[in-house]
């Protein structure tokens, strides 16, 4: 029987090994990695077969509250194991098409950057030039319109099904410790594989 969508069981399997090298918490269901493991053939099994059957609808993510510096709180949106090797499969296809649409000097969110080299390069720059210019959009991944987003990935993407579970992850709702339920139409909460 052929699948609407042509993604391979092979991508399931390797998207699962990168989430298990990253561990994190369990979601919402309470499944941790290694309950996840417990049926680890059935389980990726079951999400291939969701995925590239276009029936896989993500539960909602978990809210957790991380305190900022300031005392103010950030609310983290913690996938289930699940849900976070769906989103790597997606990350796996999409970060590809999406890297050379950055520039060199682009340090957040990038494979093979990290904050030590943004430092090291802020560093070398300190003694060539008397001005800094810092940006920070303040509660960016919270108040995102979706429909900005989508148009970025239907530009830089044709993969039908990578578009389909972008929107379908971002109008997931997120579910509070005291069970309430939020839903979202716009942001993005931080926190899943898929956010940055």
């Amino acid at each position: 029987m052929t699948k609407p969508f042509n993604i391979s069981k092979h991508l399931v399997v390797r998207a699962y090994k990168l989430v298990k090298a990253n561990a994190g918490s369990a979601g919402v269901d309470e499944q941790s990695l290694t309950d996840f493991e417990g049926k680890l053939k059935d389980n990726l099994y079951k999400l291939w077969n969701r995925l590239s059957s276009g029936s896989y609808f993500p539960p909602p993510v978990k809210a957790v509250a991380i305190l900022k510096k300031s005392g103010s709180q950030r609310i983290l949106g913690i996938p289930t194991v699940s849900d976070r090797i769906a989103q790597m499969v997606v990350k796996l296809v999409l970060e590809p098409e999406l890297e050379p649409h950055f520039l060199e000097d682009s340090y957040g969110y990038r494979p093979n950057k990290s904050a030590l080299e943004a430092i090291g390069i802020t560093r070398q720059r300190c003694w060539q030039y008397g001005w800094l210019l810092e940006f920070d959009i303040k509660g960016l991944f919270d108040n995102i319109p979706h429909s900005l987003l989508m148009k970025a990935v239907h530009h830089h993407t044709q993969c039908n099904w990578v578009v389909l579970y972008i929107e379908r992850w971002l109008k997931a709702p997120i579910q509070y410790s005291d069970r309430r339920i939020e839903e979202r139409n716009q942001g993005t909460p931080q926190g899943g594989v898929i956010t940055p």
